[in-house]
């Protein structure tokens, strides 16, 4: 058992519904599987599912634990600081593509 680090430029939404609550209510609760280090107070940028860079959210918190069904989880809450413009979507989507989505198998 160990913890895997969230990078802090990463922040990937699995869930759409988790997405649309954080740009309807300006916060939301994130659940990812496995133990994940989310260092309070840092400024990260949001993806959505389809790996595109939406926001700039602010971690409130990072809980660690392992729930009833003994599986390890991390709950993350977060603050939307704003949403990135169509230029800063498109520059910030390619450099996480390249840095953290594509395979590098080949290289």
């Amino acid at each position: 058992m160990g913890f895997s680090t969230e990078f802090n430029s990463v922040c990937k939404f699995k869930s759409a519904r988790e997405l649309e609550d954080l740009f309807e209510y300006g916060k939301t609760k994130m659940r990812k599987s496995g133990f994940r280090i989310y260092p309070t107070g840092m400024k990260v940028i949001a993806f959505d599912p389809d790996n595109q860079a939406v926001a700039i959210v602010k971690i409130k918190a990072s809980i660690a634990e392992i729930d009833f069904q003994d599986r390890e989880i991390t709950l993350v809450e977060m603050d939307l600081v704003r949403r990135l413009t169509p230029q800063e979507s498109e520059v910030e989507t390619a450099l996480a593509d390249e840095m953290f989505f594509r395979d590098h198998a080949g290289q």
